[in-house]
């Protein structure tokens, strides 16, 4: 170990000398600027640009290389042209490919696809000039669509959904594509007469095939084309009144339910109606209401065989608790977050079952010096839990030039139920937060929280402190947790209790010019070192994870070998998947290594073997991947993950697990679509089937039919439980 060590020391001293050029460099002190012209006659968005207005208006292309090197020449061009009327801001593109049709990279037709696998062009914009926040809207050659917000460059809610529209169209020397974006989507300051207007906005293009990355203007390849200090400035816009600027959104459901257990099947039916509504009181304020809110069509959770000691995170997926939610203290953080949606709707503390969500409202209050939020919602008394009140409130304050500190309190109201003997209780969660960037390359974000339960009269604390170093040539940092043994927010998610992590590393950037075939190579190593909070000289594990080998390859390909000696003190009870680990000490050693094809190719795969001790015994595990996608409108994708555990814990135990899972997606558009998936995990022989028809009929107007099926073997007696959903949402904005 000591020499493991000792190299590490020596390799990265090494490099801090031989790489002391750093390539980043600063916002120009004068954005560049681009100018939009007011349309003459009328557009029609189909992805042609055939109007004459846009033959007038004033391109853009001198575009700067992000990827696969920074600077110097790219192979594919790309033009860019704005124009505006008194509704929408409209952007056209041109992106150059010598190839035409058959160097297009779309994997699939789906909203919200994945940024790394496909041809894409995006456009950020910062309407009120905040620097620290945009909305994007991307685009493939195909058309689907992709919306988000972004947060300082850190936090990305890609949940954020708009209404706006795009088309495209493919010839035998690039693709054009058409944005609509109407300025009613958007928050902006009102035009004071005579005044100049001017916008943030960035431009990007990924070219996936040799995955060339360009933008506009230039930006450092260690940040994105989020990072808004370096836009440019859009002007000439002559911007309407915001007027009313109210979207509704109602809804109708049907849902068939049927439950057999031993041959015996009960079912029941019923009919629910619920909306949405959101209003833009002012370019800086929103409000969103939902009534009595349903989550029919949101992702199923993937299943997981959790073998660690800490609690497993389950992203949000419910669309209403997703829109805004990098606002709230820890949003980006899956060990420490005070306030975690996915707390909202359950019955229980620890049961999964849904419980109906009555009524919520939350408000949204954002310009260049602050953000002001807040969320109620409701939750209904069921047989099995009483009625819930949860309340959030969040005040965030920018200062200098890309700071911020904020303020975060959350509260959650359990009613007393004389028939569940249920008493009323309040637990209350109090969180200071803040982010500071020294410079482009330095960042510094802190959480700071406290909890108080009424029931328990005990009082908690939690936190964490981040600090990163980013540039093309490296990036490293460290990173501190700590969670009380009486940290209790019920609404909120902590990966464990009682708990100090300490979690420093990073990895060097290395671009090697005489391997042209290799396009990035990041060999590093992590540390990881926890012990008691409340008896801080008590240690409950560590362990280094060295990763010499960390290669992407020219077509963005991968591959990874890592080493992992760990450290384990088991002083409380714990059986990962049953197996009873006996309380001692223990150091062992695992490795891995993971190759991933290039996932644009119409076929692609990835496998992962990883093998070593573990605890008293011995693990392995194979992790395997495939997707078909023969054309856009076609994917298909299959995973199975294998463990194999030999001589664990006190009876010395053997254990097999087999988690299987697939789906497939089939497109006539990419505003209409079929999904399915499966997934079968071994252990608790839970099986299950969901698949969902969504047709957009009108922007953001939807129509579903999903069905799930659900069976248990390991329950005595077996138990299955079938649905059938359709929905229909209708939205109108004014």
């Amino acid at each position: 170990m000591k020499k493991w060590i000792c190299s590490i020391l020596v390799f990265v001293q090494y490099n801090m000398i031989a790489q002391q050029t750093n390539q980043n460099f600063p916002p120009p002190d004068t954005p560049p600027q681009i100018h939009a012209k007011r349309v003459q006659g009328t557009i029609k968005i189909d992805g042609k640009l055939t109007e004459s207005d846009w033959q007038n208006a004033i391109p853009v292309d001198d575009f700067f290389r992000m990827e696969p090197r920074q600077g110097g020449t790219y192979k594919h061009k790309t033009e860019v042209k704005v124009l505006f009327d008194e509704k929408y801001l409209y952007v056209g593109v041109f992106c150059e490919d010598s190839l035409g049709q058959k160097g297009v990279r779309v994997q699939d037709l789906r909203r919200d696809f994945s940024e790394g696998e496909n041809d894409i062009f995006s456009i950020q914009l910062d309407p009120q000039n905040l620097k620290q926040y945009c909305v994007s809207f991307q685009t493939t050659p195909y058309g689907n669509q992709r919306d988000l917000q972004n947060f300082n460059d850190t936090t990305i809610d890609n949940d954020w959904n708009a209404l706006w529209s795009v088309r495209t169209h493919r010839t035998d020397k690039g693709y054009f594509a058409e944005f609509g974006i109407p300025f009613a989507s958007l928050r902006y300051d009102n035009q004071k007469k005579g005044e100049d207007v001017a916008w943030g906005i960035t431009f990007s293009r990924l070219a996936r095939r040799d995955y060339e990355r360009t933008v506009f203007p230039a930006i450092p390849q260690s940040f994105s084309q989020y990072r808004m200090t370096y836009a440019a400035q859009i002007k000439g816009l002559e911007l309407p009144d915001s007027g009313v600027n109210l979207r509704i959104e109602p809804y109708s459901l049907y849902k068939y339910t049927t439950t057999d257990i031993e041959g015996e099947e009960n079912s029941e039916s019923n009919i629910k109606f619920g909306g949405d509504l959101k209003w833009a009181i002012s370019p800086q304020s929103v409000l969103d209401v939902t009534v009595n809110t349903d989550f029919a069509q949101a992702d199923v959770d993937r299943a997981v065989n959790n073998l660690e000691r800490f609690n497993i995170f389950f992203p949000e997926r419910r669309q209403f608790f997703l829109e805004n939610s990098g606002i709230w203290a820890g949003a980006s953080s899956e060990l420490v977050r005070p306030f975690f949606s996915r707390k909202i709707g359950l019955e229980g503390r620890f049961n999964a079952v849904p419980a109906p969500i009555d009524v919520g409202t939350r408000f949204t209050d954002r310009s260049d010096k602050r953000t002001l939020a807040g969320l109620y919602i409701h939750q209904r008394e069921t047989d099995n839990s009483p009625g819930a009140n949860f309340g959030v409130f969040r005040y965030s304050q920018n200062y200098g030039k890309e700071n911020n500190i904020g303020i975060m309190i959350n509260h959650r109201l359990d009613e007393k139920n004389n028939v569940l003997a249920v008493d009323q209780n309040n637990n209350t969660t109090t969180t200071i937060d803040g982010l500071i960037r020294l410079k482009d390359k330095w960042t510094i974000s802190y959480l700071a929280s406290a909890t108080y339960d009424e029931q328990t009269s005990k009082w908690g604390q939690a936190g964490s402190i981040f600090s990163e170093y980013s540039s093309n040539r490296m990036k490293w940092g460290w990173s501190t947790d700590f969670v009380s043994k009486d940290y209790d927010s019920k609404t909120g998610f902590v990966f464990q209790n009682d708990v100090i992590r300490h979690n420093p590393g990073g990895y060097f950037i290395l671009r090697p010019k005489k391997l042209p075939w290799i396009r990035r190579w990041d060999p590093g190593f992590f540390a990881r070192y926890q012990h008691d909070f409340q008896n801080p000289e008590e240690f409950q594990q560590a362990s280094l994870y060295l990763f010499p080998v960390y290669i992407f390859f020219k077509d963005n390909s991968f591959v990874e070998y890592s080493v992992t000696p760990s450290w384990q003190n088991i002083n409380f009870d714990f059986e990962p998947l049953g197996l009873s680990i006996e309380k001692k000490r223990y150091f062992y050693t695992r490795q891995f290594i993971r190759y991933n094809s290039d996932r644009s190719r119409k076929l692609s795969a990835s496998v992962k073997y990883e093998w070593g001790d573990f605890y008293n015994g011995n693990r392995k595990t194979v992790t395997a991947g495939m997707r078909y996608a023969p054309l856009p409108h076609v994917a298909l994708t299959a995973d199975y993950e294998h463990n194999s555990l030999k001589n664990i814990g006190v009876q010395r135990e053997d254990l097999k697990t087999d988690l299987y899972s697939a789906s497939l997606r089939l497109a006539l558009s990419p505003r209409m679509q079929v999904s399915s998936f499966y997934q079968y995990n071994s252990f608790d022989k839970r099986g299950g089937w969901n698949a969902r028809l969504s047709w957009e009929y009108m922007p953001l107007s939807f129509i579903y039919l999903v069905f799930n099926d659900t069976q248990i073997d390991s329950f005595d007696p077996v138990q299955r439980n079938q649905q059938f959903i359709s929905k229909i949402t209708f939205l109108k904005q004014f």
